[in-house]
């Protein structure tokens, strides 16, 4: 098992970070190693390794954000303006997807929950191939000639919306479709990066409080069904999850620099289409 959890941390570390959605790689790696991804403690692992990722995010981008964000009281606020601006927009899009997918797509269902269409093999290959599409776009428009913009109010309630618009579906990376919006928004690439993982450090804890929620509700804490043999193994997870996300970050942002996002747009759209395959292989 101790295995697996280190394959799984590696997939989540690496994926969670690079625009090619981790909940879709680590679906997929959970489905190949017949892992049951709806278990109790497969949602006591996940949180591990959001936290791990969520730690190498921070200590990756702690130089620039004390620069950037916290160097004087009126830089924290102005950038504390953005970041409440644009996790405000994705609160609103997220809720209001989630509504209409519950309401209306799952109509008929008993206590239908947006979790159900998590695992929906053709969604998540959609989703991918979405991403993909708009990653390419960013990746390859000619800005040239056009006038750099710094982050503003416009752009914050861009990249929020946008962000909303990933949360019900995995496959439509987060990271790939925030750096994306603020490349199509002329911002630089070293803001957009920077802007979009500052606002995953902000969405991480409320996402990990809903995992340990959900895990809670299923009463199989008190009951003794979660195998907390899974628990130490887990923290080996984290901190492999941590290290795998600094290396893909130091690829990330030497990619964005150099040229190459769009490279990421293409192997989500072949990820898309191994995803499809799989599914009609019956996975």
């Amino acid at each position: 098992m101790l295995l697996k959890i280190l394959i799984l941390a590696a997939v989540q570390g690496a994926a969670e970070l690079l625009p090619v959605s981790s909940s879709a790689h680590v679906i997929i790696a959970e489905k190949l190693m017949g892992i049951n991804p709806t278990s109790p403690s497969m949602t006591l692992l996940l949180v591990m390794l959001h936290t791990g990722t969520m730690f190498a995010v921070i200590i990756y981008f702690w130089k620039s954000w004390k620069r950037n964000f916290f160097s004087s009281r009126e830089r924290f606020k102005e950038a504390a303006k953005y970041i409440i601006t644009a996790t405000f927009f994705t609160g609103v899009v997220g809720l209001a997807l989630k509504y209409f997918i519950e309401k209306y797509m799952l109509r008929g269902i008993p206590h239908a929950q947006i979790e159900l269409i998590f695992g929906n093999m053709t969604l998540i290959s959609v989703s991918l191939a979405a991403v993909g599409v708009m990653i390419i776009i960013a990746g390859l428009a000619k800005k040239k000639s056009w006038k750099i913009k710094k982050l503003g109010m416009p752009e914050s309630s861009v990249i929020g919306a946008v962000q909303g618009l990933c949360l019900p579906f995995r496959g439509f990376s987060r990271s790939g479709a925030t750096i994306s919006a603020g490349l199509l928004l002329n911002m630089a690439k070293d803001k957009s990066e920077e802007f979009s993982f500052a606002l995953a450090v902000v969405l991480t804890p409320p996402v990990i409080a809903r995992e340990v929620w959900r895990m809670v509700k299923a009463r199989e804490m008190a009951s003794r069904a979660i195998d907390f043999t899974i628990f130490y193994p887990s923290l080996a997870g984290m901190v492999f999850s941590f290290i795998s996300g600094l290396l893909a970050l130091v690829w990330l942002s030497n990619w964005l620099e150099k040229g190459k996002w769009q490279i990421f747009g293409f192997y989500c759209i072949f990820a898309s289409a191994v995803v499809f395959a799989l599914h009609r292989m019956g996975y």
